[in-house]
């Protein structure tokens, strides 16, 4: 097991790094999707003009903010956990229920939701969908979103229970800073 795991975990850091680089470039994003917020109603309000291209555009930045960032908050453990038992765990409790978790429920449905949304996004692809509003924007792009960003998601999942299931092995240390995180409650 312990080979297993030592041959793993370079696959776990170059999934940490690829979902560090996407999450730090999406943060531009959230500036992007303020700018064209601003102008939008600032050139609605103030001018009386109106583009749907526009509206469309910071929806899917908005979109795409939430989409290609899941994988980079679940890195940083951003996710919002309600759990009154779980932050009274020892951090070794703590990895088996993210362990677990990941294994029964985040795999699965990020999978499933990956797999499933390349579909949607193949059919919109192979017939160029546009915006049924007048000035609208192709579909298909934002669309990509979502296989490409359940997948980071998914990719990250396995990362994070590869490096449970070193913590669990002795091969990484409990750091105390995730089990300082992980503890953070929301009564």
């Amino acid at each position: 097991m312990r080979g297993l795991l030592a041959s793993v975990l370079p696959l776990a850091r170059a999934i940490d790094a690829l979902n560090e680089t996407v999450g730090r470039a999406v943060k531009w994003l959230v500036l992007a999707a303020t700018l064209v917020s601003a102008t939008n109603a600032s050139l609605r309000y103030g001018f009386d003009l109106s583009s749907n291209a526009w509206l469309e555009l910071q929806w899917y930045l908005f979109a795409l903010i939430f989409l290609l960032g899941a994988g980079y908050t679940l890195k940083h453990n951003g996710h919002v956990r309600i759990d009154v038992l779980y932050g009274r765990y020892s951090p070794r409790t703590q990895a088996w229920v993210d362990l677990l978790g990941g294994v029964l429920f985040l795999l699965p449905v990020a999978g499933l939701l990956a797999w499933f949304s390349w579909g949607v996004f193949a059919e919109s692809w192979a017939i160029q969908e546009v915006s049924a509003d007048s000035g609208g924007l192709l579909r298909w792009p934002i669309k990509l979103a979502l296989p490409v960003g359940f997948g980071l998601l998914f990719l990250q999942g396995v990362a994070e229970i590869i490096k449970r299931a070193g913590m669990l092995a002795g091969q990484l240390p409990f750091a105390a800073e995730f089990a300082t995180e992980q503890s953070e409650e929301i009564v």
